[in-house]
């Protein structure tokens, strides 16, 4: 037994079942229930705050073009209106938005989704206070006074705000805080539209960067209890109802490639836009604050060559949708209004880009759909918004669901998705980022939004670990065995050492049947790179060890995965009666070598 290695445990040492999870566990836990209950009432703040929202917009609208007080949301464009109106009033709102950008929070500027990102990746989930009055009041500034944008992006901001603060009221994690923080913004999201998946999806697809019950069951809650809220402050039917649905048949169907495919060229261009005007904003000699009113000079010449273009647009989406919409109005939308709010959106005012999406998406879909069969009105249209929203937002989930829930047309998902996912493959073959997160990649930040299996979760620690070591390393020489009272004895007969000593290090355990990404956070918790492994049917005696190399086993079996190429079924015809060899080249091997 020279040099072997045995771990005994303390007579108080607690039972298995007593022990604190192990780190790296993430079953559910008390801590995921807690955090729902927390979020309930972040959903119903925030359904409150877009009822706040939606009617402070109508209230500056209907003030600026219509001289009256009143809340209901209305279009600037609906009836004829002053020239020298339609040019100021934009401009004077860029103005104010651009004041209380310096001087209150420079936080408010932009669309609200890459601020809601920022804060979760860099900023620990923590949003101040100020920002939750300011930027729905930025917004509706912005909005009321004619420009082109939707209430979403403030909406998620002001939510994910409300959350935030709770959050930080109370001692949580980073993790907690920023599950509030999503909680709040779905929620705003899902009363703002009555599209409760929707706004969960895009939740887990922008701002979550994960699946994991920890985070999906609060913000699940917390939609679910804004909806229920909704329809006692806006009423629970369809935004967009579309009437007379069809199911399309095959042809319609394989045709939504088309609105699809020009979705994602449009998706392209108009994000190309947004950056263009972004960057010649930025070689301007004077302060951004003058900037939104610069935008707000472009929203006004756009207002005067199609007034219908100003605003959230939600009447002018209804008509779309509907096919009630004529072809003059279908193009000056489909061109002005992506012009303003592409170069409008650049100079860093206040507003959403959901809206001005769907009308842009509806606009192309329905004039191709005066020269495409006809299916149902608005058809085309529908296929056109679910087309720019995953391409645009790089979101084809959300796309086909948002506009199956603003409509209640079920029986179009097939389409849809054929348009969605279309238009987002060839947006990503096309464009490196979305124009979410290249606002992001611009501020120093890189962000994935490529989901997939953890290649360290597909190993266990017993089958990468180094089994019965005869010699411990050194800076295990002198190690405790495990947090839960373990003590390690050597194999020389010397006493058993016990916790505290100034110069041990090396202090985690980990269970042979622990995945390598548990052992991965198990390294991390204890800022080591070598830990014991035992079985827990016997955690008196050491199995193996394990090191931070061993880890790299999994991610050489990821790539020998996804870069091998091997042919698996043999050939019809071989060369003189032989098989061809299967298996890894050996140059392929050399490079990626099994896994033991």
């Amino acid at each position: 037994m020279a040099g072997r290695l045995h771990v005994r445990l303390r007579e108080k040492s607690p039972a298995a079942s007593e022990r604190p999870q192990h780190l790296g566990d993430f079953t559910l836990s008390p801590r995921v229930l807690l955090i729902t209950l927390l979020a309930i009432p972040v959903g119903a703040a925030s359904a409150v705050a877009a009822f706040i929202l939606l009617r402070l917009i109508g209230l500056i609208t209907n003030l600026v073009f219509y001289q009256r007080v009143a809340t209901g949301l209305v279009a600037p464009g609906a009836v004829h209106h002053p020239g020298w109106l339609v040019l100021v009033a934009p401009v004077f709102g860029g103005l104010i938005v651009g004041l209380m950008a310096r001087y209150g929070s420079e936080k408010i500027r932009g669309h609200g989704m890459p601020e809601a990102i920022e804060a979760i990746l860099i900023g620990g989930s923590r949003v101040a206070p100020r920002v939750a009055v300011l930027k729905p009041v930025s917004a509706a500034i912005s909005i009321g006074t004619g420009g082109p944008f939707g209430a979403e992006g403030p909406i998620i901001m002001t939510g994910g705000a409300v959350g935030s603060i709770l959050a930080q009221g109370l001692k949580l994690s980073a993790d907690e805080r920023k599950t509030l923080l999503v909680a709040g913004a779905a929620g705003g999201m899902a009363a703002t539209f009555n599209a409760p998946l929707a706004s969960v999806l895009l939740a887990v697809e922008l701002l979550l960067f994960e699946w994991r019950p920890r985070s999906l069951i609060p913000v699940g809650a917390a939609v679910s209890i804004s909806v229920i809220c909704r329809g006692f402050l806006l009423g629970t039917g369809a935004i967009f109802p579309v009437a007379h649905v069809i199911r399309p048949d095959a042809g319609a169907q394989l045709l939504s490639l088309i609105p699809g495919l020009t979705g994602g060229l449009l998706a392209v261009g108009a994000t190309g836009l947004v950056y263009l005007a972004e960057d010649a904003f930025a070689r301007l000699r004077f302060h951004w604050m003058w900037w939104p009113a610069i935008g707000g000079l472009i929203i006004g010449i756009g207002g005067l060559i199609e007034p219908r273009a100003l605003g959230v647009g939600y009447d002018v989406i209804n008509q779309l949708l509907t096919g009630q919409a004529g072809l003059s109005l279908i193009l000056g939308i489909l061109i002005v209004k992506t012009l303003i709010w592409s170069l409008s959106l650049g100079s860093g005012t206040s507003g959403g880009v959901l809206a001005p999406v769907f009308m842009i998406g509806g606009a192309l879909g329905a004039l191709e759909g005066t020269v495409l069969p006809q299916v149902f009105p608005g058809f085309w249209a529908m296929a056109g918004l679910a087309a720019v929203v995953g391409g645009v937002m790089r979101s084809p989930l959300t796309g086909v669901v948002f506009t199956l829930e603003l409509t209640r047309a079920w029986s179009d998902l097939p389409a849809l998705l054929i348009a969605s996912v279309s238009a987002y493959a060839l947006s990503a073959l096309l464009l490196k980022r979305s124009v979410l997160t290249e606002k992001i990649a611009r501020r120093g930040l890189h962000l994935t939004r490529e989901y997939t299996t953890d290649p360290l979760e597909a190993l266990f620690a017993h089958e990468v670990m180094t089994r019965n070591p005869v010699e411990l390393p050194a800076d295990l020489h002198e190690a405790t065995a495990a947090r839960d009272g373990a003590v390690l004895r050597d194999g020389f007969g010397s006493q058993p050492l016990h916790p505290g000593r100034p110069a041990l290090s090396g202090r985690a355990v980990v269970y042979a049947d622990h995945t390598l990404r548990e052992v991965a956070n198990i390294l991390a918790h204890h800022n080591v790179t070598k830990a014991l492994v035992v079985h827990r049917a016997a955690p008196h005696r050491l199995a193996g060890l394990i090191t931070l190399d061993q880890l790299l086993h999994a991610r050489r079996r990821d790539l020998h995965e996804e870069l091998h190429r091997e042919r698996l079924l043999p050939a019809r015809r071989t060369v003189k009666g032989k098989r061809p060899p299967s298996g890894p080249s050996p140059e392929l091997a050399d490079k990626h070598p099994r896994i033991p």
